[in-house]
C-alpha cells in the first residue's frame, strides 16, 4: 500500500490534488464539530466581513460562512457519491453484461441506454424535480435521481472494453480450462476495466455537483436551506449579496467549486494513468532501464 500510495506521488498531479483533499477532507470533518445548526439563521451578527471570528465573514442570514461552506461541501460530495457508486454498478452489470454475452440481452440492454443518452436529461430533471418536489428535496433521494441519468454512456464504453476482451486468446484460454464465467470477470477483465471504472466514477462526481448546483439555481433539487454548494451561491444570488457588497457570501461557493472541480479531474487523470495496463508496462520498462 505504501508503495502505491509513494509511486501515485512522484506525478506532480497527484501530489497537489492529495493536498488539497486533505483540506477538503478536513473540511467535511469539521462540519462535525460546527458550533452553528447548519439551517438556523440569525446565530451571529449579520453581514460581518471576514475576520478572526468569522474567518469568512457572515451572511445577511446571521450565518457564519466558513462553517455553512463545511456543511456545504459535505452535502454535496453526499450527493456525488451517491450519484457515482450507484451510477458506476449498473454501468458495470449491463456493460458487462451487454459485452459478454451478446445476442438479444446486448441489443436490449444497450436499447435501454442509448433511450436514456437521447433524453435531454436536464430538461426531465427539472420536469421531475417539479413534479416529485417533495421527493427530491433529500440529499440521497438526489443522488439516485442523478445516478439514473449518467450511466448509460459509460455503461457502452464498458461494453466495448469486453467486447475487445472477450475476443483475446486469454479468454479462450480461461474457458478451455474450465474457469468459471464470474471468476473470468473478476481476475481477468477487472483490471482492464478498473482505469476505466475509476475515471468515469469521479467524472461523474464532477458532473452530479455541477447538476446540484444548476437544479439549486433554478430553484428545485434539495431543501433550500440544507447547505450545498449550489444551495449556498442560489441564497447568495437570491439575497442580492454583491448588491449588499457582501462579495465574500457569494464568491465562497464559486471557488470552493471551481476548486473541486480541478481537484477530481486532476485526480480523475493520475489515478487512471497509474492503473492503464499499458501505462504501468511503459513505467516498469523505464525502471528497468535505470537499473
Amino acid at each position: 500500500m505504501f508503495g502505491l500510495f509513494r509511486d501515485l506521488l512522484r506525478d506532480y498531479r497527484f501530489a497537489v490534488v492529495f493536498a488539497l483533499l486533505c483540506i477538503i477532507l478536513s473540511l467535511v470533518i469539521l462540519s462535525a464539530f460546527s458550533p452553528y445548526h447548519p439551517q438556523r439563521m440569525y446565530q451571529t451578527p449579520r453581514s460581518r466581513p471576514p475576520s478572526w471570528e468569522h474567518p469568512l465573514g457572515t451572511n445577511w442570514l446571521g450565518q457564519d460562512v466558513f462553517w455553512q461552506l463545511t456543511f456545504a461541501i459535505r452535502n454535496s460530495l453526499t450527493i456525488a457519491i451517491v450519484a457515482s457508486v450507484v451510477s458506476r454498478i449498473i454501468a458495470v452489470v449491463v456493460g458487462m453484461s451487454a459485452g459478454y454475452k451478446g445476442g438479444i440481452i446486448d441489443r436490449v440492454l444497450m436499447c435501454m441506454g442509448d433511450t436514456t443518452m437521447v433524453l435531454p436529461f436536464l430538461v426531465v430533471l427539472i420536469l421531475i424535480s417539479t413534479i416529485l418536489r417533495e421527493w427530491v428535496r433529500y440529499l440521497v433521494n438526489l443522488g439516485l435521481l442523478l445516478a439514473f441519468f449518467s450511466w448509460a454512456w459509460d455503461a457502452r464504453v464498458i461494453r466495448s472494453q469486453v467486447l475487445s476482451l472477450r475476443e483475446r486468446e486469454f479468454t479462450f484460454t480461461s474457458i478451455f480450462s474450465g474457469m468459471s464465467t464470474l471468476k473470468l470477470i473478476l481476475k481477468q477483465y477487472l483490471p482492464y476495466l478498473l482505469p476505466v471504472v475509476l475515471a468515469t466514477l469521479i467524472n461523474n462526481m464532477s458532473w452530479a455537483i455541477g447538476m446540484e448546483i444548476t437544479l439549486a439555481y433554478l430553484g428545485l433539487g434539495i431543501d433550500p436551506t440544507v447547505p450545498t454548494l449550489g444551495t449556498m451561491l442560489q441564497t447568495a444570488i437570491y439575497r442580492q449579496a454583491l448588491f449588499w457588497g457582501l462579495w465574500w457570501w457569494f464568491f465562497t461557493p464559486i471557488v470552493a467549486s471551481v476548486l473541486l472541480f480541478v481537484v477530481l479531474y486532476w485526480l480523475s487523470l493520475s489515478v487512471s494513468e497509474y492503473l492503464d495496463p499499458r501505462v504501468r508496462i511503459q513505467r516498469i520498462g523505464i525502471r528497468n532501464e535505470k537499473k
